[in-house]
Parts: C-alpha cells; sequence; structure tokens
C-alpha cells in the first residue's frame, strides 16, 4: 500500500471506501463484440451497473445480423437504462460511408460511436465488460475526480493472475518504447512523454472524461485507442487536468502473442497510437535509432521484473519476456496514414443521425428473428465460440 503521486492526480484505494459521485449525470458505455453474449462476466457487469443507475447505459454491439437480435433482447433483461448501438447495421453503414467515415472496423470505432450517444449526459465512463472481478464501485472511483474538477481519469491496476505477472504490452512493449523516447529527447519542461510514463497502466480501457472533453477527442479505429485517447486527454486537459484512480484487484482474459488477433498485432497499433500522439505533440523520433533503444530500456526493466516477481513468490520467464520483446521491436516503425475519427463536434454526422440509423437497423434485424428478454439464453441463441477477428483491450494480454 502506498501514496506516492505522479504527474497527474494519483487515487489510491486504501481502503474499501466507495466515494459518492455524480453517478446519476453520466453515460457509461461499455462495448461488446459476440464473445461477451451472455457470460459471466458480462452479466455481472450489467448486474453492478443496476445498483450504480447511471443516468444511461450504451452498448455499442459489434454482432453479425443473425445474433445481434437475441443480443440485444438479451441486454433488456436488466434493470438499467440501456441503449444497445448496432455498429454494423446496414444503414448505418451506409450512412458513414456517405459522410466519408468508412474504414476500417475495430474497438475505437465501436467507443466513438457510443461517446456520440453519451453526449447527452455531462460525464462519461467507458469500460470493458469482460472483466472477472468487476465491482460498482469502479464508475464512482472512475467519476470522483471529475466531480472535483479534473477533465479526464482513467483507472489503474496490478495485472497479477494464476501466479505470474500479465499486463505484458504494457510492461514490455509501451512501458520501455515511452522510456526509450524520453532518454532520447532534450525536454526544458513535462511534456507528453512525462504525460504517458505517468500513467501507471496507460493500457487500461477504464476511463472517464467530462462530455466537453469527449467532445473533442480524436479517436483511433482500433486497438490503439486507449494510447490515442491519452495522446488527445494531453492536448486538451493537460497534467492538471487528468487523474488516474486505483480500481483495485482487476482480472479479465488474456491474449496470445501470437495469431491474427494477438500481442504482435496489437504492438503495431499500440505503437503507432503512441508515435503519432508524441510527434503530434512536438517530439522528433529518430526511428533509426528507436528499436535498440527500445531493446535497451526494456532490458533494463525486465531485471526489474524478474526481481519483483521473486520478492512476491510469483513465476517468472525471463527468456519468454526477452522473446516478446523481440517481436515488439518488429512492429517499430513510422506511423502509417492517420485513419482517426473525428471529434464529434467536428463529425460530419450527428449522434442523433447515427442513433436512428441504428434503431432502424436493430429494429429490421428484430423483425428477421425474435428473441426472449429472459436472462436465461433458448439454446439457439446461446453464446457461440468467439469471433476471431473481434479485437478487444490492449489490456486484455
Amino acid at each position: 500500500m502506498e501514496y506516492v503521486q505522479e504527474r497527474v492526480t494519483t487515487l489510491h484505494a486504501l481502503t474499501d471506501h466507495r466515494p459518492d459521485a455524480p453517478t446519476d449525470r453520466a453515460a457509461v458505455v461499455v462495448p461488446m463484440t459476440e464473445r461477451e453474449y451472455g457470460t459471466l462476466a458480462a452479466d455481472r457487469v450489467l448486474t453492478a451497473l443496476e445498483s450504480v443507475d447511471p443516468a444511461r447505459v450504451v452498448v455499442p454491439l459489434r454482432a453479425p445480423a443473425d445474433r445481434v437480435g437475441p443480443f440485444a433482447d438479451w441486454l433488456d433483461g436488466f434493470d438499467v437504462d440501456v441503449e444497445p448501438l448496432w455498429c454494423g447495421g446496414p444503414r448505418l453503414t451506409e450512412l458513414l460511408a456517405e459522410r466519408g467515415l468508412d474504414g476500417d472496423r475495430g474497438k475505437g470505432r465501436d467507443v466513438w460511436l457510443g461517446l456520440g450517444r453519451a453526449l447527452e449526459e455531462e460525464f462519461v465512463v467507458v469500460h470493458d465488460a469482460d472483466t472477472k472481478t468487476y465491482s460498482p464501485a469502479f464508475v464512482n472511483r472512475l467519476l470522483f475526480p471529475l466531480a472535483r474538477g479534473h477533465e479526464f481519469s482513467k483507472g489503474y491496476y496490478a495485472r497479477v493472475e494464476d501466479g505470474s505477472l500479465y499486463g505484458r504490452l504494457f510492461r514490455l512493449f509501451f512501458r520501455p518504447l515511452v522510456r526509450a523516447l524520453a532518454d532520447a529527447t532534450e525536454r526544458r519542461e513535462p511534456g507528453v512523454l512525462e504525460y504517458l510514463d505517468a500513467f501507471r497502466y496507460a493500457l487500461a480501457g477504464e476511463f472517464a472524461a467530462t462530455t466537453d472533453l469527449v467532445s473533442r477527442l480524436r479517436v483511433q479505429r482500433g486497438w490503439g485507442l486507449e494510447v490515442g485517447t491519452l495522446g488527445e486527454a494531453f492536448a486538451h486537459a493537460g497534467f492538471a487536468e487528468s487523474a488516474q484512480v486505483d480500481l483495485g484487484r482487476y482480472e479479465h482474459d488474456h491474449r496470445s502473442v501470437d495469431g491474427p488477433t494477438g500481442l504482435a498485432d496489437m504492438s503495431r497499433a499500440v505503437g503507432e497510437a503512441t508515435l503519432r500522439a508524441v510527434e503530434g505533440a512536438g517530439v522528433d523520433v529518430e526511428y533509426d535509432a528507436l528499436a535498440d533503444r527500445y531493446r535497451e530500456a526494456a532490458d533494463g526493466l525486465i531485471r526489474g521484473y524478474e526481481t519483483d516477481a521473486a520478492f512476491n513468490g510469483l513465476d517468472y520467464d525471463r527468456a519468454a519476456e526477452r522473446e516478446q520483446v523481440e517481436t515488439y521491436a518488429d512492429a517499430l516503425g513510422e506511423p502509417g496514414p492517420d485513419t482517426r475519427l473525428p471529434a464529434w463536434r467536428d463529425a460530419p454526422v450527428t449522434p442523433a443521425e447515427v442513433a436512428d440509423a441504428a434503431r432502424a437497423d436493430l429494429e429490421g434485424a428484430r423483425d428477421d428473428r425474435s428473441g426472449g428478454t429472459d436472462r436465461t439464453l433458448p439454446e439457439a441463441d446461446r453464446p457461440r465460440p468467439a469471433d476471431p477477428g473481434a479485437d478487444a483491450a490492449p489490456g486484455e494480454d
């Protein structure tokens, strides 16, 4: 237990206290894919939100047409105001294409659509639906700094499960990358690199913000969502208006390193988002030397992780960690084209237009196949194996 302050206001879970927070003035955005449909974790999250009773819950859905109706019916069975937002329906897809907003679909795009719907409230909370240890206190904790005048709040927690250290993409890629960039950059005052380094779990998917700030955010389409959001928060909130809060015990799914949705693929998106954020803040990146500097920084951190694991009696595979570093080093390079979605205040489409299209799409899907609102799913509507193409939060490692 510690109470050290970082460059951003850092709130610690020193007790089990659930602070008062303006939940009745907040929208909670919980993106879901078919992999969350009917799961115990998603059920736990939604049941907990019943006791939080926020102003609204927006659930951006990514699911095929034959599954989205039963999925939305299942969501209707919870005693909380849930607005399902089907992100892949034909009318919404056509609308976005007409306005020049077509392109890659991913978690970031889903969240962006949900954020637009959340702008009707004063505050917004975003978190994932696969958390095995979800607590209603998470929403209160994320909102608490906003009630005290901050504009942006991010959650953090230790990824220690099954006797091992997790959070590998953060520990072995993001943190050493930021350190390598900082060591190679001359600065007269703290800037974006110090800002990124101040967050104890920068790849956590849990954050809260005022809707004024949310309306200014340009959003990454995929796995770069969390880092891209931090880059935007630095530009619009800075050190003084940002905070991070301890969410305590937090467990969710893990990802393999390789494969089409593994950590190696995630590292490319996270790396691009990180480098775009620092370049956008005026940092000159020496790409020729970046991979070697990253490896050097990672090597120093691995020694610390190994000692910390031994201190706590945890398993630690130094060789496997080094192998991951080499895999991630291959992901480093100049960012490709900027495909971020525009800030909602500048978007060529309105949240109301999105809602109308998504609502019509969902009604059409339900007309094709009706479903019950009972939480007990009919055999035909029970979840299928997870869609291998569905991405998830970078923290799921």
